[in-house]
């Protein structure tokens, strides 16, 4: 795209969790031109940003409606069950689903795991949401099993973590509106975001280089070389040069014409 085809900026929405910091990076070093504006969005809101058109791509958690929304998975997250830093959990480095069967389980509304069976008890009420279930955590009230991300962004110095390998994982993706062809731009995060460097046949069209400028000092330098390699004027050559018209070369010996042998003695 050229000119004014180039829209004024990029949108990419984001949820919480997935830090897209290095790909930003990436976008300002290839694209100093184009604005990436950062739209954060809850995981149940980020599909319907990119259905409206309020984004252009999205880091996303799967699933999504396929017919609506293309993507790329980029990671699966590990599931982790978060604890008072008093529990007795904290004495194994990972945590088992049976383990937690005696544990209330809280289960908030935001939940992003796919649950086939809930583990543990159920609690009373379920929390709205992941942050309040992390106060819950806090207060004693039950545990709370999240992807690592979530645990991380959530962290209280007197909470922590322990990976639960048998529980459901979250996938990361790369969305964006389902079209027949991909936007150029949309083309160029996607090639940020699976490494490809900025000559890729994929994206943007590389441009080619442009051969060097020849001036006019440059093309005589050139010229006078290539007399020099012919043995023409201007140059020494590896050839021997032509006596000079009318006189016939020396067989060798001393200058003034004396030979280089000794003479034969005159008879007495």
């Amino acid at each position: 795209m050229t000119g004014s085809d180039i829209p004024s900026s990029f949108r990419l929405a984001y949820v919480p969790g997935v830090t897209p910091t290095k790909w930003v990076r990436v976008w300002h070093e290839r694209l100093p031109h184009v604005p990436l504006e950062l739209v954060q969005a809850t995981a149940a809101e980020a599909p319907g940003l990119l259905a409206g058109g309020d984004a252009d791509a999205g880091l996303v958690r799967l699933p999504v409606d396929r017919d609506v929304l293309s993507a790329i998975p980029l990671y699966t997250e590990t599931t982790v069950v978060v604890i008072p830093k008093d529990h007795v959990a904290t004495a194994a480095e990972e945590v088992s689903l049976a383990e937690l069967s005696d544990e209330i389980v809280l289960h908030p509304l935001d939940d992003l795991l796919d649950w086939e069976t809930l583990p543990g008890r159920p609690a009373v009420e379920r929390p709205a949401t992941t942050a309040d279930a992390i106060e819950l955590v806090a207060a004693g009230v039950g545990v709370l099993l999240v992807p690592q991300s979530l645990a991380r962004l959530h962290h209280r110095k007197d909470l922590t973590y322990r990976p639960v390998p048998d529980a459901p994982a979250s996938r990361v993706a790369l969305s964006w509106p389902e079209a027949e062809i991909t936007p150029d731009l949309v083309e160029e995060f996607i090639g940020i975001v699976r490494g490809r460097t900025v000559n890729s046949t994929r994206g943007r069209a590389a441009t080619p280089p442009r051969p060097a400028k020849t001036n006019a000092k440059d093309k005589a330098k050139a010229k006078d070389k290539g007399k020099d390699r012919r043995g023409g004027a201007g140059g020494g050559s590896g050839a021997r040069q032509k006596p000079a018209a009318g006189r016939k070369p020396q067989a060798g010996g001393r200058a003034g014409g004396q030979s280089g042998k000794r003479g034969k003695p005159r008879g007495r």
